[in-house]
Formats: structure tokens, sequence, C-alpha cells
């Protein structure tokens, strides 16, 4: 089996479990979720509704019907970003943003909506005064990252929270690389919006994600998408509760299925053992990485961080040591610049094609660990 270490794309190999979930799922429900009273379509409902509980249990919202499921963490970014934002606001994000983020705040740009990207320091985390003191009186979102999706660095989220509420703004916390890992609350980041992916370390599939409403911020966050719901079938207005005002259209319910039973995996097994076994794996990783010459490593303080190590071999671009490694040694890594050019600028890799990538998962072993820093010693020894 190959060595697969680009878990901050998607996790995998998943839980056994979710791979049975998926195909229970297929072969034996096959019904959507909310779309009728027969068995099947019951069992689908029932599923669905212990995974928003799931989801609310490990976030502490408080409410498993401010648990929309959407089809990946992009897709949950984009119901704040243009249900929130109107012309004439201002918004404050970091420069560590992914695509998902720029790229809509480009668009709303279009629209008459400002934005103000803080930058990150020489450790890769935002300075909390910079964020205070990128607000303004009209300033009607700040949305930040948990995690660097390049660099691992864990973002200050409880402190920018806090700036976002003495504001009055809303805050928008996108957990894609925390939710998990590592602890995510909406009440200490004080959070209006929580977004994650669910195929990342939630454990679920592909084409997974959700958004995680503060009961009430429901009233400034307009639907994006409006459609049969299945319920209040007979007005031609979208419902007004939640989630269904945000659910048009079916689910994906083999996805939801598979999700239920990641999200039971993470919940049995505990996000803070997850936690500490990817520590020890990144300490592993870091070390092993750290003795090797012609090396660079991005990223600073381990303990500061999520399961992720960016690296450099001096004389060789990042694409092509991914590259020798899927071919020559069977490991599965990312290069490149993640879709995050602004975390690479504040490397200072943006220009040199950015970096190589390893994130092991929750399955992922010391000996696999091992494997990939004896083979990135062997590529560096054939720098030129």
């Amino acid at each position: 089996m190959s060595n697969y270490l680009d878990n901050a794309a998607t996790s995998f190999p998943k839980p056994e479990t979710v791979y049975a979930a998926v195909d229970r799922y297929n072969r034996e429900v096959g019904a959507p979720g909310g779309r009728g009273a027969y068995q099947a379509a019951a069992e689908s409902q029932r599923v669905l509704l212990q995974c928003r509980m799931l989801v609310s249990n490990l976030f502490g919202i408080g409410s498993p019907s401010h648990v929309v499921i959407t089809f990946n963490c992009t897709d949950s970014l984009n119901m704040v970003l243009h249900g929130v934002l109107k012309p004439g606001d201002h918004v404050v994000s970091t420069q560590l943003e992914h695509n998902s983020v720029l790229r809509p705040l480009r668009q709303l740009r279009d629209f008459g909506i400002e934005t103000t990207p803080v930058p990150a320091g020489t450790n890769h985390v935002v300075d909390v005064d910079q964020v205070r003191s990128a607000m303004r009186s009209n300033t009607r979102l700040v949305v930040c990252l948990h995690a660097s999706n390049v660099s691992g660095a864990i973002q200050p989220a409880e402190e920018i929270g806090q700036v976002a509420k003495e504001h009055g703004s809303l805050f928008l916390l996108d957990a894609a690389q925390t939710a998990g890992q590592y602890p995510v609350s909406m009440s200490q980041t004080k959070a209006d919006f929580i977004v994650a992916a669910g195929h990342k370390s939630l454990l679920g599939p592909l084409g997974t994600g959700v958004l995680c409403l503060r009961p009430g911020v429901e009233e400034d966050l307009d639907s994006i998408r409006q459609g049969g719901t299945g319920s209040a079938s007979e007005v031609a207005e979208q419902p007004s509760q939640v989630p269904d005002k945000y659910e048009s259209g079916n689910l994906n319910m083999p996805g939801v299925f598979g999700l239920h039973a990641g999200l039971q995996h993470v919940t049995n097994v505990g996000v803070d053992e997850i936690s500490r076994h990817k520590r020890r794996l990144l300490d592993q990783l870091h070390c092993g990485l750290g003795q090797i010459a012609g090396i660079r490593l991005y990223g600073g303080d381990v303990e500061n961080r999520v399961c992720i190590q960016s690296l450099n071999i001096t004389g060789f671009d990042p694409q092509d040591v991914a590259t020798i490694l899927d071919q020559s040694f069977g490991i599965q890594a990312r290069a490149g610049l993640h879709c995050s050019p602004g975390a690479h600028e504040a490397l200072g890799t943006l220009e040199s094609g950015g970096t190589l990538r390893l994130s092991p998962g929750a399955l992922t072993t010391e000996q696999q660990i091992d494997q990939a820093i004896d083979a990135i010693r062997q590529i560096a020894g054939n720098s030129v």
C-alpha cells in the first residue's frame, strides 16, 4: 500500500466504518433525507439528524438544527460570504487565507465590498493588534482560518473573535484544517459561523462539509440557493427555519452516511487523543527532517501547529520532489502553492514554486513517517 501523506487535502485511508457506512447506504438504504415517510427515508433522516448532533456536540453549537450540511468547505464559505455581505460592507481577513476565501472576496469587490488582509508575522501567525487596527466602522465581517494549510500554524482565534465582538462585527472561522484534530469551540472563539470540510480530519468522504451557525445569526445570513427542501412545499418562498433555509435540493446522502461514521470515530477516539497522536507524528517528522543537510523547514514551533510540515530541498523544485517521492518511493505528498498564495508570500516561497507539504493523518503510522524521512534523505543526498 502506498504511503499517503496528503491528509491536509483529504484524509486517507478512512476508518473501515466509513467505507461500510457508504456501502450500506448505497446497497441497502438509497433514499433521500427529509423527503419521505417510508422506512428507508426515515433511516436516512435518522442518520442525517445524528450527523448534525455529532457536529453540534463537537463544536459546542448547542443546536443541531443550526448545523447545515454542505458539499465542501468552499461551499460553506461561499454561503456565508455571499449571504452576509452587502455593497458598502468591509471585511477584515488575513494574508494566509485559502482561495476559497480570496476568490469570493475578489468577486465581491466588484459589488462594492472592501477587504483588508492582515499580514502574517515571521512565525506565520496573525497579530491580533493588527486585526484590531484594521477594523472600521463598516466592518461587517472578520474571516480567519484557524490553521494555515501551508505551515499548519494555529491562529489566535479566540482573541480575534473577541476583537470582532467588541466592534459589533460577525466572525467567520474557517476550521478546515483543525476540525477533528484540534479543539474547535463556537463559544470560546466567539464565532458566529464555523465552517469545516467533512472529508479532512472529520474523516468523511469527499463532497461533504458543514456550516455551523450561532443560534440567531441566521437572521443575518441570506440563502444563496433556493429550491426544494422537503418542507413547506405549499409556499413559493424559501423556508426561513434552519437548516432548511440553506439546504435546497437533495443532500449527498452517501457522503452523509460516511461523514456520520467519520464523526463517530472522531468522537469515540476523542479529539485530544487524535491531536496527541498527530503531534507525535509531527515531532517525529520535524526532528527527522531537521537533521538532513539541504532541507529548509517552514512553520516554526511544532507546539503551535496542526500536523502539517512544509519544506524545500536545496537544488530541487518542490514539484520534482513530489514526483520522485511518488514514483520511486510510493509516497504521496503535495507540492506547489496549495491554493494559498498569500501564505507563500509570507514564507518567501511564492516565486520559487511553493513548498512540498507532508501532512500525516489520524491513521498514519510512525513507520510511514520513518519511510518519508528516509526517502527525503536519499533525495537530498543527490542534490546539486
